[in-house]
């Protein structure tokens, strides 16, 4: 049991030390250097208990959202359009779940197909939402306009797989804790 609570903590502090990048590459205003993808991809690959793998990156993203509303002038809660972004996170937690016996490979494989997924969701629905209309040229836009972020994604959320397994697999080979799912 005690080595279940460990992995749980090591996997949460991992997950909301990427929802503090959120908050900080939000303040500086860089957009998409967080590691989105990669995040509920981990969740879901290394959280034996698939309620936490959904909870735990969702509560992140929230926190920052929350943190964003109270704390800072960006919108935390902006409107229909969030709930695909919570969507996508979701998800890509849920091919997580589907990685299996994680290896190096899955992981590079995964994080191309989550983070293009996460791209996908998010910004249809920001084009449900309106904000280039509703034709195929707003589609369009809405996506052609997407791809400097998705670049920035794409790069974080390959980065950000490697530094979320490796750092998870490192700290509980030194802990001596056999490495399986928390």
């Amino acid at each position: 049991m005690k080595r279940n609570y460990t992995n749980i903590i090591l996997a949460a502090g991992l997950i909301l030390a990427a929802a503090v990048m959120r908050i900080i590459s939000a303040e500086m205003f860089i957009p998409n250097i967080t590691p989105i993808a990669a995040v509920g991809l981990f969740g879901g690959a290394v959280i034996a208990d698939k309620k936490y793998a959904y909870i735990l990156p969702l509560a992140a993203m929230f926190i920052a959202d929350i943190y964003f509303k109270l704390f800072t002038s960006i919108n935390g809660f902006y409107g229909f359009d969030q709930l695909f972004v919570y969507g996508g996170m979701a998800l890509t937690t849920f091919l997580g779940t589907k990685m299996g016996n994680v290896t190096g490979i899955k992981v590079l494989g995964y994080s191309l197909v989550g983070s293009f997924v996460f791209f996908a969701v998010s910004n249809f629905g920001y084009f449900l939402a309106g904000w280039n209309g509703y034709t195929i040229s707003g589609l369009i836009k809405t996506f052609t306009d997407a791809i400097p972020f998705y670049k920035n994604s794409l790069a974080t959320d390959l980065v950000g797989s490697v530094v979320l397994f490796g750092t998870y697999f490192l700290a509980k080979k030194a802990v001596g804790t056999q490495v399986q799912n928390a």
